[in-house]
């Protein structure tokens, strides 16, 4: 009863440190998402003394993906009334063209600031609006919701990994006996530590499973999916291939890193 209360202490453990990682992975694609969102909302709106073409354009600035000429006759047209034709075609030879540039990534507050010179170096243009308090607000948040993930998740999985390390300590006590034995009969180190590799590999692969479980629950319910859908963000939680050998990969790692810890400290004392 005591070894199966060790067992599922390491894999609640590892499985802590895995749906951390997770859910960072989860708010990064998030993010991802979210920013694709923005970049095909986000546009520059600039006014031009003459037309410009949309090769023009992306000449500029190759973080330019097209530009949309903004129409104008809906102006025009709710001046008809006040204005005579003569004047009205005056007024349309004078007026300035307008655009509407769309990027093709969410950029920076210092791409912004970068391309909005390289746009106003050309002398047609003559003023160049990219909303750049709006924009910086939208991103710095974006990246502070990062960062607090990021510093929370690593802090989970370094408070887990030291009672990981605490757990396989327990297990070397509860083996030590029969370690000492094969110690005294020329056994080395690697196979005398065996028991405690193959314990924290299989409790790696359960841990790994349980996590597929748990992330599989998540989905069939699909709360979390209705949830991003309220925003306009359809993602995939986790892959259960991709996701789920990453996951695999870290747990074996960790596992084997912490026992391997534990032995090499073992033989130094001894």
């Amino acid at each position: 009863m005591k070894s199966l209360k060790n067992h599922i202490s390491l894999i609640v453990a590892l499985f802590t440190v895995l749906f951390s990682v997770q859910i960072y992975v989860a708010v990064d694609r998030t993010i991802a998402a979210y920013e694709t969102r923005l970049k095909n909302d986000y546009s520059i709106i600039v006014v031009a003394s003459k037309t410009l073409t949309p090769v023009e354009f992306k000449a500029m600035d190759p973080i330019i993906e097209r530009s949309d000429v903004i129409a104008t006759d809906q102006v025009l047209q709710r001046l008809q009334g006040e204005m005579s034709k003569k004047n009205l075609d005056l007024l349309k030879l004078t007026l300035p063209k307008f655009y509407r540039l769309y990027l093709n990534r969410f950029p920076t507050p210092a791409e912004i600031a970068k391309l909005q010179k390289r746009l106003q170096k050309d002398p047609a243009i003559e003023r160049v609006e990219g909303y750049a308090q709006s924009h910086d607000t939208v991103y710095k948040l974006m990246l502070l919701f990062k960062d607090v993930v990021q510093v929370f998740s690593i802090s989970i999985a370094a408070v887990t990994s030291l009672l990981i390390l605490k757990e396989m300590r327990l297990w070397q006590f509860q083996h030590s006996d029969r370690m000492s034995i094969m110690a005294l009969f020329g056994a080395p180190v690697w196979l005398r530590s065996a028991v405690l590799f193959r314990l924290a590999i299989v409790d790696a692969i359960i841990a790994t499973i349980v996590l597929c479980f748990a992330f599989f629950i998540i989905q069939q319910y699909g709360w979390m999916d209705l949830l991003l859908r309220t925003v306009g963000i359809s993602i995939e939680l986790f892959d259960f291939v991709n996701d789920a050998l990453r996951s695999l990969l870290i747990a074996l790692g960790v596992s084997i890193v912490l026992t391997f810890t534990i032995v090499v400290g073992n033989n130094e004392e001894e």
